[in-house]
């Protein structure tokens, strides 16, 4: 009998091990499981995502702190505008896009998109009186979110850059956070001149260091554009005869507001390394080429570097050769290729 006893206690305590065992497995894998799970505010977003255009949810329930909008800027390339607006549409964050159409003339393709949805993400046409390149430097009222992505029309970010440089920005939100940087150089008579950037070489050190990051594919805050619009108006009347430099010109205003903050040695932008830039502008059926092929180009960039300095009395822009990449920890621009 107390042999039976002796047994019926063992065997309970094994039952009692495996039963907590199995428990605590349980636990883990719930655990881990969990872990894997998105982020609230993702979540919510997905939410929307699957609810579609006839949702009643406003896109405003992501929050202004944690989404974004896109501005984007076109003249003449519908095909390749659909393409990144179908392209834009995956973006996580994005609360709206606001399309700047400068097409005079021409009604924007309003009602072929709808036609094309329904769509998680809300595209709203700006319709322009005058073609000016500056039009897109607006401050919308539909611009609800503090970030601002200004792309390009012709340029195709991936969703990781995009979501990647965001998160950069939220730490940076008082600096241009972009794709494209560009330098200025100073010659011997005092003129400046404006220049491409090229990488570091890790051999020889040599290289340049930006000064400036392009607005065309970049994060910056809604209150530039306020600011922008706030500059003399000999900085516009220059915009105007040129068609050109509204980019350098908010890193005037950037770098401007930066010295009145007391962070004068800051750039007026952050380099981000992106992985998958594409530049779409010959798909376009149109034909039509951007600015930047014009001969005069670069005479009139280095024009405008030397005419703001006038116009400011100073050239507030600041040098870095900080570069932030996905993959691994900020650092220096050190590699041979170009940007």
């Amino acid at each position: 009998m107390r042999v039976c006893l002796r047994g019926c206690r063992v065997r309970s305590l094994r039952w009692a091990h495996i039963i907590i065992a199995s428990l605590l497995l349980l636990l883990l894998v719930g655990a881990a499981l969990t872990s894997l799970l998105p982020p609230a505010e993702d979540r919510a977003l997905t939410g929307i995502f699957r609810r579609g255009a006839s949702t009643s949810v406003p896109p405003t329930s992501v929050g202004r702190h944690e989404s974004f909008t896109v501005v984007m800027q076109t003249y003449n390339r519908t095909d390749v505008l659909l393409k990144l607006l179908n392209h834009y549409q995956a973006v996580p964050h994005l609360q709206r896009v606001i399309i700047v159409w400068n097409n005079i003339g021409k009604q924007p393709p309003r009602q072929l998109w709808q036609s094309l949805g329904p769509h998680p993400v809300p595209v709203i046409f700006k319709e322009q009186s005058v073609n000016r390149m500056r039009n897109r430097l607006q401050p919308f009222p539909e611009i609800e979110t503090d970030a601002v992505l200004m792309l390009d029309d012709d340029t195709l970010v991936s969703v990781p850059d995009i979501s990647f440089a965001f998160s950069v920005w939220k730490q940076f939100p008082e600096q241009i956070v972009g794709f494209v940087p560009r330098t200025h150089v100073t010659t011997a008579s005092g003129i400046y001149s404006y220049g491409s950037f090229e990488l570091q070489n890790p051999d020889t050190g040599a290289g340049d260091k930006y000064s400036m990051v392009l607005v065309g594919a970049a994060f910056f805050h809604r209150r530039f554009l306020q600011l922008f619009q706030e500059q003399p108006v000999e900085v516009h009347t220059l915009l105007d005869e040129t068609q050109n430099c509204d980019d350098i010109a908010m890193n005037f205003v950037v770098a401007q507001e930066l010295a009145r903050n007391s962070r004068a040695l800051l750039s007026s932008g952050l380099f981000v390394r992106p992985v998958d830039l594409r530049n779409l502008e010959r798909d376009a059926s149109s034909g039509y080429l951007g600015m930047w092929h014009r001969a005069e180009h670069l005479l009139q960039r280095s024009y405008c570097l030397n005419k703001l300095a006038q116009i400011y009395g100073v050239m507030p822009l600041r040098y870095s050769n900080l570069m932030l990449s996905q993959f691994g920890f900020p650092s220096y621009a050190n590699h041979k290729s170009h940007v």
